[in-house]
């Protein structure tokens, strides 16, 4: 597949792409944000190919997640040597809470419902909660949820079935079918 035909369908992809990064970024729309902008980097340096095999936006996902593994990895080793330093040298450690808001684009899509699957979803395991986001927000089989997360199809399937299980118990017990 030609590198012009992966451009096409990478931006067609978009708005799934933002919320799985948005998912990798446990809600914050400003680091999903710059995941995304650094992925598209990557992409346009020439630094990603596309194999062939499996689909487009499995593969799309899965550049994204680790993408979010990198950014995260970078932000938590830079993080305690700030931290570090702004003890040092700050005179009052009353910091602003950091405004955890929904970004103005993705706020008319959370309406009661969705926001609460979300926080139910992010009550689940890291796993269940992946393989979950993927399935149903992403339309992903559970096979490509496997290849995106790294884990085993029987794994991924495990996954999937507890936190299925989980979050229906949780539902049933609040009184939603």
């Amino acid at each position: 597949m030609n590198q012009e035909i992966v451009s096409e369908q990478l931006a067609a992809l978009h708005k799934d792409a933002f919320g799985w990064a948005l998912h990798c970024c446990r809600g914050d729309a400003a680091r999903a944000e710059e995941v995304l902008q650094d992925a598209y980097v990557k992409w346009l340096q020439g630094r990603l190919h596309y194999g062939g095999t499996g689909s487009v936006k499995a593969w799309w996902l899965e550049v994204i997640r680790l993408t979010a593994l990198e950014e995260w990895r970078r932000h938590r080793r830079g993080w305690n040597l700030i931290e570090r330093v702004r003890d040092w040298f700050s005179d009052d450690a009353t910091d602003e809470p950091e405004d955890r808001r929904p970004h103005p684009a993705r706020q008319a899509d959370l309406d009661d419902e969705s926001l609460r699957l979300r926080k139910l979803l992010a009550l689940l395991p890291a796993r269940q909660a992946e393989v979950l986001h993927l399935v149903f927000y992403e339309n992903l089989t559970i096979k490509e949820s496997a290849a995106v997360m790294h884990v085993g199809l029987g794994s991924a399937r495990t996954h999937y079935e507890r936190g299925k299980r989980r979050l229906r118990e949780w539902l049933e017990q609040e009184g939603i079918e």
